[in-house]
């Protein structure tokens, strides 16, 4: 089949849980075409023939808060050079390739190709969990302006797919029909790590600013390897306890699989990742983003490790204090890969190239 894949570019995330989903669709036999923004597209590019970029929306932050006003401006200015070329994308895409199938990873302009051409949409995320699942009181109350506003966001980004495949860690009911949940979807390099238990924490921060962080780490007394915080360095810095690492994907994984504990945003990649790894994790969601601070309260439901609003010696000290429950509940979860999704994601296809 011809496949049309969209990958929305804000967070490394999206990119890279498509990859996996990618490798498995062209080892398949598909052709498939791939659409994305931001930073996805030089990730896809550097591992598949055909990404095209496009335009799409980015979150500025400061000291882990997301900020509107600075985020609204900057994607407006944008966004007013960009339409020119989302036109031109769009018709060359016209063209040129004629899918049978779309899939989109909470990305709209190729949903929007499926509607407008009478195609099948498939949604492959984590996000849709906001709207196709029921949640308790205490995921939803306590936040519940930001949960209907996310809500609202979420259900009116790909409405009317023909099928919604939901990625999670956790099993709130359904309220939609047309939905499945499965297991978070895992890189290879993931799957092969050997866990063990160092004596390190693992510490990422992907906003810049964020300087309360180093102060509360050190006082910890444990070795912390942090990315994220410094971005452009290129080898280790150490200032006592602190080591701050240039990204590298091998090295993260190696720092991941052997730490004692992981402290992080609410993304879900790196949640799942953690999960199945059996990591505790201390989850501090960005402000004003509710579908990490969804995810971290469902962790801390779990008991795979604690939900804080802000970055504080009390919060990693009650933290590094349930580190051995955690573990505990950590021990009892497991996943095949991400064999379940593919099933169900191929026998989709399957039906959609019979008609049915």
């Amino acid at each position: 089949m011809k496949i049309l894949y969209g990958v929305v570019g804000e967070g490394m995330g999206h990119a890279m849980r498509s990859s996996v989903v990618l490798e498995h669709l062209v080892s398949e036999g598909h052709e498939v075409s791939i659409m994305a923004s931001s930073r996805a597209v030089d990730y896809l590019g550097s591992r598949f023939r055909d990404v095209r970029r496009i335009h799409g929306l980015h979150m500025i932050y400061e000291e882990n808060r997301v900020r509107i006003g600075e985020t609204v401006w900057s994607n407006a200015l944008e966004g007013q050079d960009a339409v020119p070329d989302q036109i031109a994308a769009y018709f060359d895409l016209v063209g040129s390739f004629d899918p049978d199938v779309v899939v989109s990873d909470f990305e709209s302009w190729t949903y929007l190709f499926g509607q407008l051409h009478g195609l099948p949409v498939l949604s492959i995320d984590n996000m849709q969990i906001l709207n196709r699942c029921s949640h308790a009181d205490e995921i939803a109350a306590p936040d519940e302006a930001d949960f209907q506003l996310t809500r609202a966001f979420v259900k009116s980004k790909l409405p009317f797919c023909e099928h919604y495949f939901v990625t999670t860690f956790f099993y709130p009911p359904l309220r939609k029909d047309r939905t499945s949940l499965h297991p978070p979807i895992l890189r290879q390099s993931i799957l092969d790590a050997r866990p063990s238990t160092g004596g390190h924490l693992l510490v990422y921060q992907t906003a810049e600013g964020h300087h309360s962080l180093a102060e509360v780490l050190s006082a910890t007394g444990l070795e912390c390897r942090v990315y994220g915080m410094r971005r452009g360095i290129t080898e280790d810095q150490v200032e006592g306890s602190i080591r701050y690492r240039p990204f590298d994907e091998r090295a993260f994984i190696e720092d991941l699989a052997s730490a004692l504990a992981v402290i992080a945003g609410g993304g879900f990649t790196l949640m799942g990742e953690c999960v199945y790894l059996h990591k505790p994790l201390l989850s501090i969601p960005v402000e004003r983003q509710f579908e990490q601070v969804l995810n971290a309260r469902y962790l801390e439901r779990e008991g795979y490790g604690r939900f804080a609003r802000g970055i504080t010696r009390e919060a990693v000290r009650d933290f590094l204090d349930a580190v051995p429950a955690c573990e505990r509940r950590l021990a009892s979860y497991s996943q095949d890969g991400n064999s379940d999704l593919f099933r169900s994601l191929d026998a989709r296809l399957d039906r959609v190239a019979a008609g049915l």
